[in-house]
């Protein structure tokens, strides 16, 4: 028995292969994260952003995590609801590793870090309360304060 080749489809309507097997392309998951960075920086709810798109927060929760991509349409509402230009979703995206572009830090690592917790619920709300104050003093003590309790954290963690 022979076996029978289907016809090759025309390479116009071929998806490019996805670069994570089974799971969200990285482009969506950046995507979704900034969604979600700038939902957090404006502190704004899950809730009160699917009601302004008419979505549930469950499937708002599935656009910042990337299992949903999000269609252009729907990226123009998004900018306009969060009050942010289009580009800033895709800001620090780098192509060659499917994930944030960290130029200019020493370590990737640090990066990956320092970017996951600014955009922590606790990390954005830092910097929004920090950057409130206005007295330079004040702020210099502010960061000496968190400065020390870090350093006392890493003594007890060496120990």
């Amino acid at each position: 028995m022979a076996k029978t080749r289907k016809p090759a489809k025309k390479a116009a309507t071929e998806k490019p292969p996805r670069k994570t097997k089974g799971g969200p392309d990285p482009i969506d998951i950046h995507v979704g994260s900034r969604v979600r960075l700038r939902r957090m920086i404006l502190g704004m709810s899950q809730e009160k952003l699917g009601k302004a798109l008419g979505l549930t927060f469950q499937q708002v929760q599935k656009y910042e995590k990337g299992v949903n991509r999000i269609g252009a349409s729907r990226l123009f509402q998004l900018s306009e609801l969060l009050n942010t230009p289009i580009q800033f979703f895709y800001d620090d995206y780098d192509p060659a590793s499917g994930g944030p572009s960290y130029a200019g830090m020493a370590e990737p690592d640090a990066g990956d870090a320092f970017m996951k917790f600014v955009s922590s619920p606790e990390g954005v709300q830092l910097c929004r309360y920090f950057s409130l104050i206005e007295d330079p003093q004040v702020k210099k003590r502010v960061l000496d304060l968190v400065k020390t309790i870090a350093e006392t954290e890493a003594t007890k963690a060496g120990s």
